[in-house]
């Protein structure tokens, strides 16, 4: 998390132009809506000064000579005026939010298909809180710059033209006054966006930090609250949160500052005005109505200048979260596909290792010199002590990660020469921790995919023994699952996930400490299942007991990421190894009750 923050503090232009080319990128499909924002911002633009000018044409032609047709004339054409303009700000607002929600939807879709394409070591190095803040708070914060910012910042530019125009034509000594406080604006105006700037990126950096903590301390609140540690972790989270809060405070305090600044020229140019301008109408060297004019003038001069700083702020805002989305989205950490992937036309299920080594970072090597071979409908087992390499093994095998050196055939075939969804389309996975999603049963077994059918999905729960359950709930498969399945217990939980593996009909069935969480009455419904589940396909067994691999055909012994020993159960109970060693330690206590 330092390193991520020092990150943060260090990065963030006021403007990047390689970075603001990009976002105008995903603004290209939507060029027609941008031409029309900005044809109606030039409109819109020029209404408003209209007003002052025609208060002025009000008193000094109609008023004065207390012309009332005349001036009923004027008022019906500001009234039209008003309603014309607030019919094209409609259009404006319209047009300028779609095109904002549309591009922030296209950005959000790549994003997360990205995400979906990164391999797991990225998710293994980047906390989810950050991923999270990515796709949500960044990609929110450029759909200001989109609906609120590139289109419309025209409006404040075309409108200050148009006023400045307005000014000059009526009165170039007055606007030479009204525009004399503008170095001192343009002075606390640079030094705002300076002190804005930082006091963002302090923001930003608080907001990931507090994410990230929010997301890892909800994940683990049952480790928190077993251990009695609400306080000191509450405690930590007012830190947290007190850090947010002065970040945010002080960026309110420069905007506090700046505006009544703003507000203090616009003011004092008033005044100027007033001073000049009343003692030229009372010698008669100007009329009364530019004067009310020149006072309208400035009020609404000043405005589209407080406004193209915020546009800045904006701009700051967006160049912070582009920088941290196209960082995701340049990452490479992408298991790639071949160019020309193989097809293999009659799968067997054949499995080999060839010396394989693999390391998660640098040369900490999990698997060294791995070498194993696995027929067609063989079950082989892998065992060994915690950090053995066994569930490392499964991974390659299904290539969430690649290896440095070595092979992985399946059929012959080099898994990196295969289509990953063809390679894991394959191969189903029961994990240890079973991972279910919000929704139903029945979308957690088929995972909505539209080749499983409600029948198949049942016929697998059936096969599994989770129709026991599954058929008591009122709703039965259409019964509700919370987020990680929240509401099921732990072996209502794996009869879900053997139920899916099997609904996927695969060739490789993996079983990742499958029945290590479950009771004793589960484990043996469970091993009636896996029997069925077994019979036609490569299966590769990972157990903590090893009583529910002792039938396997073929038994590898991990020891330090090396394979020791290799054979069936009787075969390395004979040898007193590793093997050996493990089952008494397991069944030590039987074995003595048995021979008392």
């Amino acid at each position: 998390m330092a390193k991520e923050e020092e990150v943060d503090e260090i990065k963030g232009k006021a403007y990047d132009s390689k970075l603001m080319k990009r976002l105008l990128g995903y603004a290209k499909p939507y060029k027609k809506y941008i031409i029309v924002g900005i044809l109606l911002n030039i409109v819109v633009a020029g209404l408003g000064p209209v007003r002052p000018y025609l208060t002025k044409i009000a008193v000094d032609d109609s008023i004065v000579n207390k012309d009332y047709h005349g001036l009923l004339i004027i008022i019906l054409i500001l009234f039209f005026t008003l309603l014309f303009q607030s019919i094209i700000q409609y259009a404006l607002t319209y047009y300028t939010q779609l095109m904002g929600q549309r591009i922030i939807f296209d950005l959000r879709v790549k994003l997360f298909e990205h995400i979906q394409k990164l391999s797991l070591k990225y998710f293994d190095k980047t906390p989810i809180g950050k991923i999270v803040t990515r796709v949500t708070n960044d990609v929110e914060a450029l759909n200001e710059l989109f609906s609120s910012g590139i289109v419309t910042v025209f409006s404040d530019v075309f409108t200050i033209i148009w006023i400045f125009g307005f000014m000059f034509f009526m009165s170039w000594e007055l606007a030479l006054i009204t525009l004399s406080v503008l170095p001192i604006l343009f002075y606390a105006t640079f030094l705002f966006r300076k002190k804005v700037r930082d006091a963002y990126r302090k923001e930003r950096k608080q907001l990931s930090k507090l994410n990230s903590y929010m997301q890892e301390h909800i994940t683990g609140m049952n480790i928190v609250q077993i251990f009695n540690k609400e306080k000191d972790e509450f405690k930590k989270f007012l830190n947290i949160n007190n850090d947010y809060k002065t970040a945010i405070i002080k960026s309110i305090y420069y905007y506090a500052v700046f505006y009544p600044t703003v507000e203090i020229l616009s003011s004092i140019s008033v005044a100027l005005i007033i001073w000049y301008g009343g003692g030229s109408v009372i010698q008669n060297t100007m009329t009364i109505g530019i004067l009310f004019a020149f006072i309208q003038y400035t009020e609404m001069f000043f405005r589209p200048i407080r406004d193209l700083s915020e546009k800045y702020n904006i701009m700051q805002t967006a160049m912070a979260a582009s920088e941290r989305i196209f960082e995701v989205l340049d990452d490479q950490t992408i298991i790639a596909n071949p160019v020309n992937p193989k097809i293999i036309n009659k799968f067997k299920g054949e499995v080999e290792f060839k010396n394989v080594t693999f390391a998660y970072n640098n040369d900490e090597y999990i698997l060294k010199n791995v070498s194993f071979r696995i027929e067609p409908g063989e079950t082989v087992a892998i065992v060994g002590a915690t950090g053995a390499g066994k569930t490392s093994i499964i991974s390659l095998l299904t290539r969430f990660y690649d290896i440095e050196n070595g092979e992985i055939l399946i059929d012959g075939i080099n898994i990196k020469e295969l289509s990953k969804h063809e390679l894991r389309k394959k191969i189903s996975v029961v994990l240890q921790d079973v991972n279910l999603f919000s929704g139903d049963i029945k979308s957690n077994i088929g995972l909505n995919s539209e080749e499983i059918s409600d029948e198949k999905i049942e016929e697998a729960a059936r096969i599994v023994g989770a129709n026991k359950f599954i058929e008591k709930f009122p709703t039965r498969y259409n019964q509700e699952v919370k987020e990680k399945g929240s509401t099921l217990s732990v072996g209502q939980k794996q009869l879900i996930s053997f139920a899916r593996a099997l609904a996927f009909d695969p060739q490789i069935l993996i079983l990742d400490e499958a029945t290590s969480s479950v009771d004793t009455e589960t484990e043996i419904l469970i091993k009636e299942a896996i029997e069925k589940l077994l019979v036609g396909r490569t299966s590769i067994v990972i157990a903590h007991r090893l009583s529910t691999i002792q039938n396997a055909d073929k038994i590898i012994v991990m020891h330090k990421g090396e394979i020791r020993e290799i054979g069936s159960h009787q075969n390395l109970l004979s040898q007193k190894g590793i093997y050996y060693k493990l089952y008494q330690l397991q069944y030590k206590e039987q074995e003595l009750k048995h021979f008392s």
